[in-house]
Parts: C-alpha cells; structure tokens; sequence
C-alpha cells in the first residue's frame, strides 16, 4: 500500500502523521485502457473501474545493470547521492501518448520507462528499483511531431521516444514516473523524471463543468485532478469550526472529480484532500487546498465558502439593473483610466467612516472627498477607473484586528530626509493592511482584507456595491489581473493552490523540471489547456458576476496570445439577452513586454508588443514615458528626458557632450511624436534628419522599432504607473536642483497633458493631477499607508515623509536625501490646487472634440500632422496639427461639428517660444475656451497670428488652438 506524507495541518481536526492510502485503482495490471472512449465534453458523474489484464502482450527488456561510468575514486555513497538526485530533476518531457521528448543519446543503448504507484523508484549502481512497470520506448527516427515543437517549442531539437501501443497510460500518470538510458552493455547511463503537462492536455482536456454548482436540491462539486490518486472534500459548518461536519469521498471519470451534495451544503465551508504523486517531494503527498474555482472563502483563506452568486442574498438593491445603467463608451478609443489602489483611496480619508476606510464600501460614501474628486474627473470626461488587484492575495492577513500599526503622529514629528519613518514601516510591513497585491493566491475571489467582514457572502456583496457605487457617478472599472504567476507553490505552502491539485502542470518550468520565476515568483503557464481555460473561465466570472468593465493584465507577455485571443472572444460572446452583460463593451490591455523564457516566443506565440498587435487588445507604450521623462526604471535616475531638462537644464549627469544630447533630445522628440500619433506602426512622419519614415522605421536606442501598434486602442500612452516613481517624484529627481518648485509643478502638468492629449488611450496613476510624492520611493508595493497616501482636501502631496525603504531605495538615497531635505521642492496648497485644475482643464479639452479620440488608424494618418520637425526644428517643442473636414478639405468626412482644425503645442523650454508655419497661417485659430476660461494664467499668454501663422507658447505649458466652424 502507498505510504503518504501530510502536509503541515492547517487545517484542524486532520492528521498531520504519515498515512496509509487506500489503492483507488487497480494500478498497472494492465497494458491496455479500457476499450470504452469517453467524452472529453460534458461529464459523466460515475464510470466502472477499469478492466484488469495481464502483461502479455510486453517483452521486457533483458536484466539491466545501472552503472554511472564514474570514476572508481567516486565512493558508494557519493554514487548513490548522484543517482538519487537525478530523479529530483525532470528532463524528459511526455508530450502525448505516444511520444516521449528527452535530450538524450542513447547510441546502441535502449531507454526504458518506469513507473511506481507508492513513489518508491530509486536509482542506484544495482539498478533501477522500486518500480511497478518498466516499459522499453525506442527512438524514432522522425523526431518530433510538428504540433509538438509548435506545442512545445524549447524542446524542439529533442529525440522523440516512442510509448508502446496499449500502455495504460492514464494509469501511469498517477505515479512516480521516471526514464533511464542504457548503453549496450546494460549499463545505465542516464535516469531523469518526466514533465506531464503534454499528455495531460491531449488526453484530458476538458471544457465541462468546474467548482461548486448549485441547483434547486444539491450543490455538486467539481475538480480537475487526473494525477491524484484520491480525492476527497471536508466540509465544514462555519469558517471556525475545528472538525469537518463531513468528509466525502469524490470519484473521477476521465480526469475529473466530483460529487454530489446536499443544497445543506451552500453557505458552509470545504476543502479539498488530495492525494497525489508531487515531483518537488517525490512522494505521495496528501495535500490540502482550497478549490482553484473558488468564489468565496474564510477569513484565513484556507477553506472555500460555497456561495452561489446567483442567489438574490448577495445582491445589491438595484444589481440587476446595473448593466443598463452603465455609464456609455461609444468606442475604445474614447476611453480614459485612472489607477487606483482601493487602500490608498481612503485609508487616509476622514471624511470616511473609520469603519470602511481602506475598503470596498469607502466608494459608496458620496460625500467624501474622495469620492467628490472622482465626480470631478468623471465630470470632465474621465472614464474608467482601473483597480489594483482585488482577487485574494498572501501578504495582507483578512481580520483587521491581526494588522500592526505605526503611530502617524510620531512620524510625522521627524525630519523629511531621516530614515526612521521607513525603519518603523518596514519593521511591521510583512504584518500591516497594506500591499500592492501582485501576490495571487486565488484568482476568482475578493480580497477579505478589503471587506467589513472577511468570512462569508460579505466581501462579494460588498465589491457588487463599490462597482456599483463608480458606475453610478460616470466611471467603469477595470480589474488588474495577475495571471502569470502564484505566489505558493509545492505540496506544503498555505499560499499554494493549484500546484498540490495538479502537481507540475499549471506552473512553467525549465528544461531541468524546476519552475520558472522571471516574473518574479512561479510562472504559470497557459500554454497548457487548462490553464488558458482557467484564465479565461475567471475573466467570464468577473464580468458576468461582478459587472466589471475591463482588464489590465500584469506581465501579459508572459501569456500565451492564444489565450488573449480567447479571452477576448469569450468575452466579446457575451450578450445582454443571454448573460446580461454586454461583452463588446469589456476592454482589455496589459504589459507587452518580452523577457525571461518567454522572449522570442519561447513558449509559443506570447502576448507581447509586438504579437498583440492587429488583435485589439492595448499594451503600454514605454517608448512615449521614457522619451518623456529620460532614461528607464532600470538606468541612471538622473538621465534626463525631453520634459525634464535634456540638453536645456543639465543636472550635471554625463550624456557624451553637447552634441550627443542634441541628437537624444531629437530622438526622444521622435519617439514622442510617434507615441502621440498612438504609436501606429505605419504612420509616417519627417525623423529628426527630415527624413520620412514610418513609426517602425523610427528605433529605439537598442534598435528595436518603437512603433507597434496597427489600432489607436492598441496603444496606452503613460508616463506614471503605480510602479517606479510617481511623476512628481520623478521630475524632482530628474530636473536640475536650482529650479523652482513652480517650475516642477509646471513640468507635471505638461507631461499629464501629452498623455490627455494623444491619440490612443491614456493613463493615469492616481495622484499625478495632485503632485503626488511617495517621497521618492520607486517600489511602494509594500511600504505601508505611510508612503503610499493619498491626500484628497489638497492639503498635502506627501512630499518629505522620510527616505523611502531602504530595499529598492538605499542605492540612490545620497541622490534622495538633498531634495527630501530641501523644503523648497515641497509644493503648497496652491501648486496641488493648480495641478487639479490643469488636468480637469485637459480632461475637458479631450472630450471637447472626437479629433482627440480617432479610431481608426487611417483616421489618425489622414488627420494628425506634426509641424517643427527636421534638423532646422526648435528643440523641446513639438506642434501637432489635427484636422477635420471642411469647405476647404472636402475630401475628409466631417466628426466635429464645433472644430474643424485643432493645433497643440507643447512647449519643454525654460523660456518662451514663437514658431511660425506658412501651412498654417490665414486661419482663425483662438486658444481653446476651457484654456481662455482656466485659472492658470501662464496659458492665457499664448497667442497665434493669422497673418503670419506664428504661433507663441510660455514656458513649460501646453496650449491648445481651436479653428471654429
């Protein structure tokens, strides 16, 4: 009988000892599977065991003797640790049922494979032991299939092995498997264990039910585990109760699991017992985990809440009728986002109940400041309000009462460059209610943390009410989601979901078997069936259950494009008459970016740049927030951009001499105006030598094209996101130390009119309109209130709170420390009232003309032409034209009934600048209304001459000139 280890018992009641497992099948009798086929669609709830036979029809190879080929200096022992250790890795690759992938060269020799129902193989100089089966598989020839190496690409130049007809394979995979090679001699030369996701999805992809379904009289579970040997659920009465009121055995057919239950069951608690083969321990483990289609859970996040969302108890008054009552987009190209994080938005708010602070319901309270800031952004045109993550994460512990805390008014007595405030913060930051939340535990679920009660129906009803609440005053949300890793993994993290259901199949991994971590921790992959159906399943769940609006998905380029593509149909599938939701409305975007394993479609066709391209689907443009600011996140912080001072106001960082930074500021001026036109792969503009080019023709300085997009929605302009510095910050940083505070305040505002003003879809991080500051902190995922903190009375942009964390910080703290120390780089009242004001007033001007939100990219290559341009242009200016049809430009159809030509300038300069162009004189261009009618008198100085067409722009100001009709 196979022996099984525990894993730590988090949950009470169940026994942590080794235990004894019941054999669920009769195990390797037979070569042959049972000649019935059964659907891979739809699910049969129970099958008869499988047939048993006799290993007839299989000649075994002769006796075989393992031998390293070690030199005979290498002791017993150390041979033994070698041999074992090779079945720690997991280099070949069992791609379908009949092929096996292993980069091995077994000559003369024969390769065998092995497999054991207890985990017992072992590999010594005698041999391989502890097998019940061991199968000869022969090289062919062919190689691969080519849907293999499509499958697969990484493992492309594999030898392909070839499994015997009528192995029961779906047996095996339950087992410790294992491949060895042999020379001729019968000496073994090489052993390694398998990766199984390949044969998993060929023979068990399935598309039928998943999770808890509920029905007038049951509640009947569903589970996805072919590898598990058993499963069974614990039920539970409440969320604290000790003991399981109930534990049921689950049978599979075909791969999945699944019982029926009493309608009792709804509204109590479950968790799954699974025993399975895990290739981290090689042993059978007995795992507990939570329901990877878990919609609700308890408050410490270790047992699933059947809840079924259906049920009119957990619907907000009015929920049903959201949907029509949706604030309208006409086209994608009309939206707007803002970046929020739910914490920051009230955490700090007093006009909120303490209660709620910090939370779902704080959106509700139509008083607040907050919320009174947001019907000012909606009022002026803003759109979509994009939430960090809100599905449950590790890091920030459910029950508030557990939280520790920091004594504000004791930081807020010391100096604005001293490094106690982030000692205070970090010394508690694993332990209070704050992190970013780029941490997945479970994707399908509200965070508890943001919840008035973590435990039950609360935190769904609760989330339904805060989309309920921003829908109501103009602004659809968006959810960032996390889809590309897991924070847990292994048979024994409480973190870990997925990974002890289904060992080693949702998680990437190497050509050695060990997961992936270039995101940052335990890559998934949806290059395997399951996990692309999960991630689209999950996004329907958030639509349709949850109302929202669209997605920003983190680290895109690492998914696949397939399941992009899939994601986008399943949604745009949806419809009012048969889901209530309208699915054509649902936006999606993400990071495009390519690196790790991924590059290169490494594993397959990624969800990059420049693959996403022509499908719809948006992606941040960091060519137009680099050019913008200067430099990187990643390079020297003082490398300076075309708004921060570039070759007009050094601060004394070495960029090659004068003539070096002419050609960086000209460049990055191209890399704007390309960005500004929605970074269109093909449209066409005169570079800085005058030349024209195309916007793939115009490179970046590592030589890749800095155009990529073939739609304007496929672009999301940004210069400030929720990573890296906020804007403020970075302009501080960055800028020479002389200039004034005023001077600053001006550059944020240009930079958020770039952004406000392009073609493509804008972004905006909470608190760029206000001069936000985390006081110089480029990674605040995990800084606490303190440096994260939003001030919506205007009082304060949370400038000098201290040094930022000492961890992503400490390296530029001597670059910090002067400006913290500095109070005149502290802006008042009035400078963060100015800047709210400012982006209103661009917000206004956007959504004042359809010619700032064209669709189409023959709209923007027929209508945007960029002026000052070549070798003879103004430097740090840049003048775009945007037209419309009219009497004298028939040939283009009419969009603007108040416009007809629109002329923006974007002045960088420390000083006034006057450019003239004879395409644009003898017009009858004013200074737009909403700029004549602002409070910021430095843009009311701008001025344009008919009879010459020259126009004069301030400073560091943006103005924008409108031709009527």
């Amino acid at each position: 009988m196979p022996v099984a280890r525990s894993s730590p018992p988090f949950l009470p009641g169940l026994s942590s000892s080794r235990t004894t497992i019941p054999t669920p099948f009769p195990l390797l009798l037979s070569l042959n599977p049972s000649s019935t086929s059964l659907p891979r669609r739809g699910l049969i709830v129970s099958s008869p065991p499988p047939t048993r036979r006799l290993l007839t029809s299989f000649r075994y190879p002769p006796p075989l003797r393992c031998s390293s080929s070690m030199p005979a200096h290498v002791s017993i022992a150390e041979s033994q640790a070698q041999w074992e250790n090779c079945l720690s890795y997991s280099r070949a690759f069992w791609v379908s049922e009949s092929v096996i992938a292993w980069n091995v060269d077994v000559g003369d020799g024969c390769c065998c494979l092995y497999a054991s129902q207890t985990a017992s193989l072992s590999v010594t100089d005698g041999g391989i032991q502890g097998h019940d089966v061991r199968i000869e598989i022969k090289e062919d020839s062919e190689g691969l299939p080519a849907n293999v190496v499509e499958k697969f690409p990484h493992i492309r130049d594999y030898k392909a092995f070839k499994v015997p007809i009528g192995v029961a394979v779906k047996s095996m995979l339950k087992c410790q498997l294992a491949v060895a090679a042999f020379s001729s001699d019968g000496r073994c030369r090489d052993a390694t264990g398998l990766q199984l996701p390949g044969i998993l999805d060929e023979l068990f992809s399935y598309d039928g039910p998943l999770g808890a379904c509920y029905s007038a009289d049951a509640v009947t579970l569903y589970l996805w585990a072919p590898t598990a040997q058993t499963v069974r659920a614990c039920i539970y009465h409440d969320a604290a109760s000790a003991e399981p009121q109930e534990i049921v055995e689950l049978r599979e057919l075909n791969g999945v699991w699944s019982i029926v239950g009493s309608k009792s069951w709804e509204g109590c608690y479950y968790t799954y017992e699974v025993c399975v083969y895990h290739p981290t321990t090689l042993s059978i483990e007995k795992c507990y985990a939570n329901d990877p289609y878990a919609r609700g859970l308890s408050s410490d996040g270790q047992r699933t809440f059947l809840v079924d969302l259906a049920s009119n108890d957990v619907k907000p008054e009015g929920w049903d009728r959201l949907t029509d009552e949706k604030p309208s987009v006409l086209s994608f190209s009309d939206i707007s986002i803002y970046e929020l994080h739910i914490r920051d938005f009230s955490a700090y708010d007093q006009t909120v109940d303490p209660d709620i602070r910090g939370g779902y319901l704080a959106f509700t309270m139509e008083d607040s400041a907050g919320v009174h800031h947001l019907k000012k952004l909606s009022r002026a045109g803003l759109t979509h309000v994009h939430l960090l993550p809100t599905f449950h994460f590790a890091g920030v512990d459910d029950v508030k009462g557990n939280w520790k805390g920091i004594d504000n008014k004791m930081l807020e007595t010391l100096p604005p460059d001293s490094d106690e405030q982030q000692a205070h913060i970090t010394a508690i930051q694993n332990d209070d209610g704050y992190n970013w939340g780029y941490n997945p535990v479970l994707w399908g679920v509200p965070k508890g943390s943001y919840a008035t009660n973590p435990n039950g129906p609360t935190r769904v009803t609760e989330f339904r009410k805060m989309v309920q609440a921003l829908n109501h005053i103009g602004l659809r949300v968006i959810l960032d989601v996390v889809y590309n890793h897991l924070q847990g993994s292994g048979p024994f993290d409480k973190d870990s979901v997925l990974d002890k259901i289904v060992p080693g199949y949702y998680l990437r991994r190497n050509a050695s078997g060990h997961v992936e971590h270039s995101t940052c921790m335990n890559n998934t992959a949806s290059e395997h069936y399951m996990v692309d159906r999960l991630i689209v399943d999950d996004l329907v769940n958030w639509v349709v259950n949850y109302k929202v609006d669209g997605f920003r998905f983190d680290l895109m380029g690492h998914i696949m494009k397939r399941t992009m593509d899939k994601a986008k149909d399943a949604l745009c599938s949806l419809t009012m008459e048969k889901d209530g939701i309208n699915g054509s409305s649902i936006y999606l975007y993400g990071e495009g970016w390519d690196f790790g394993e991924v590059s290169q479609n490494g594993r397959g066709i990624n969800a990059s740049q420049f693959n996403i391209s022509g499908s719809g689907i948006g992606s941040f443009n960091d060519r137009i927030r680099d050019a913008v600011l200067g430099g990187s996140p990643f390079g020297h912080p003082l490398q300076q951009g075309f708004l921060t001072g570039l070759m007009l106001q050094s601060n004394g960082h070495d960029n090659g001499g004068r003539d070096n930074e002419e050609v960086m500021l000209a460049t990055a001026k191209d890399h704007i105006q390309v960005g500004m036109a929605a970074n269109l792969r093909d449209f066409e503009i005169a570079d800085r030598t005058g030349k024209k080019v195309t916007g793939s023709e115009v490179l970046t300085y590592g030589g890749t094209p800095v155009a990529y997009a073939l739609s304007p929605v496929e672009t999301i302009n940004y210069v400030s996101a929720h990573d890296n510095e906020t804007l403020f910050d970075i302009v501080s940083l960055k800028t020479r130390m002389e200039i004034s505070v005023d001077d600053r305040c001006r550059l944020n505002h240009l930079a958020t009119s770039m952004i406000a003003l392009s073609q493509g879809i804008p972004f905006f991080h909470a608190g760029d309109e206000m001069l936000r500051s985390k006081s110089l902190d480029r990674d605040s995922y995990n800084s606490g209130d303190w440096f994260n903190r939003l001030d919506f009375t205007y009082n304060s942009n949370n400038w000098g709170v201290g040094l930022p964390p000492k961890e992503k910080n400490e390296k530029s703290w001597p670059l910090i420390k002067p400006r913290l120390a500095d109070p005149s780089f502290k802006p008042d009242r009035d400078h963060i009232l100015a800047a709210v004001q400012n982006f209103v007033d661009v917000l206004q001007i956007r959504y004042s003309s359809p010619l700032f939100r064209l669709p189409t990219a023959k709209a923007i290559q027929d209508r945007v032409r960029f002026h000052n341009t070549g070798p003879s242009s103004v430097p740090a200016v840049i003048m775009m034209s945007i037209e419309d049809g009219h009497h004298d430009n028939p040939e283009l159809p009419q969009l603007d009934q108040t416009y007809s030509h629109i002329v923006v300038i974007f002045n960088a300069q420390p000083s006034e600048v006057s450019i003239t162009d004879p395409v644009l004189s003898s017009k009858s261009f004013q200074l737009h209304p909403v700029q004549v009618k602002t409070t910021d008198d430095v843009v009311k100085r701008s001025s344009y001459d008919a009879s010459s067409g020259c126009f004069t722009i301030p400073p560091r100001t943006t103005a924008v000139f409108a031709e009527c009709r």
